[in-house]
């Protein structure tokens, strides 16, 4: 496995390595490339967890 690490430059929709973009502009680190390349289906999927997650969200449905 390769200590490199990977960025989703949300600015310019590319994946970078540790140089590249202001941070502000980047999601990461990922492990590998193919993890940066889907990293805004990563976020979405994570926070729409988050939005079902009932321990964060008073307004998420439960299961009784």
């Amino acid at each position: 496995m390769s200590d490199e690490e990977f960025y989703f430059c949300m600015k310019h929709h590319t994946v970078e390595g540790k140089v590249g973009c202001k941070a502000a502009d980047r999601m990461g680190p990922y492990a590998s490339r193919g993890e940066a390349e889907h990293a805004l289906e990563i976020a979405a999927e994570r926070t729409k967890q988050w939005d079902e997650d009932p321990d964060w969200n008073d307004d998420a449905k439960t299961t009784p």
